[in-house]
């Protein structure tokens, strides 16, 4: 196993939330996880019918592709977090408002452009994350104040996914391959 991208301590997260999702993800190496994650997203969208992915599911809030859509915006945002927490930047990075974001409702595009994008975002998440020397996995940022550094958030990448795509699974009832044959 690549010990820069073993599972993070107490020191990658500080949030208990984070920690939560991070701790329902099974595996060792958050590289592998999230290259599996790959084959979920697609084999996902090929289980839903076009009259799933615009229904609102009683008791949540947001239809399918909102939720789908709000996993591409933050897979975006994860992304940058860990480029300039890995690369030193010492700003304490802003939170972000994901209710504002899925009810501005600005980009709900076909369902398939939006597991493209995403699929897309995790490659180049993948690619930076395999450039980061071993050293930047442990520096420590701030995200609304909150320590984390690039491992945390990359656990917290696959986390967060999990975590949208089983209630997909759920509220659809549905039960897509999750990962490589």
């Amino acid at each position: 196993m690549n010990t820069k991208s073993r599972r993070p301590n107490d020191e990658d997260l500080s949030l208990p939330a984070h920690r939560a999702l991070v701790d329902r993800v099974d595996g060792e190496c958050v590289l592998k996880v999230l290259a599996d994650q790959l084959d979920w997203m697609c084999n996902l969208e090929g289980s839903l019918s076009a009259e799933l992915v615009d229904c609102v599911h009683a008791p949540y809030t947001w239809t399918v592709r909102q939720v789908v859509e709000h996993c591409v915006d933050a897979e975006r945002i994860f992304g940058e977090r860990m480029l300039r927490i890995a690369a030193g930047d010492p700003t304490d990075l802003p939170a972000w408002d994901e209710n504002a974001y899925a009810d501005a409702q600005f980009g709900l595009g076909d369902l398939g452009d939006l597991i493209s994008e995403l699929g897309n975002l995790r490659q180049a998440n993948l690619l930076l994350l395999g450039r980061i020397v071993p050293a930047a996995w442990d520096r420590v940022g701030c995200v609304d104040s909150h320590p984390i550094t690039p491992r945390g958030i990359a656990w917290l990448t696959a986390g967060h996914l999990q975590h949208h795509f089983e209630i997909i699974e759920r509220r659809c009832e549905i039960s897509p391959q999750r990962s490589p044959v």
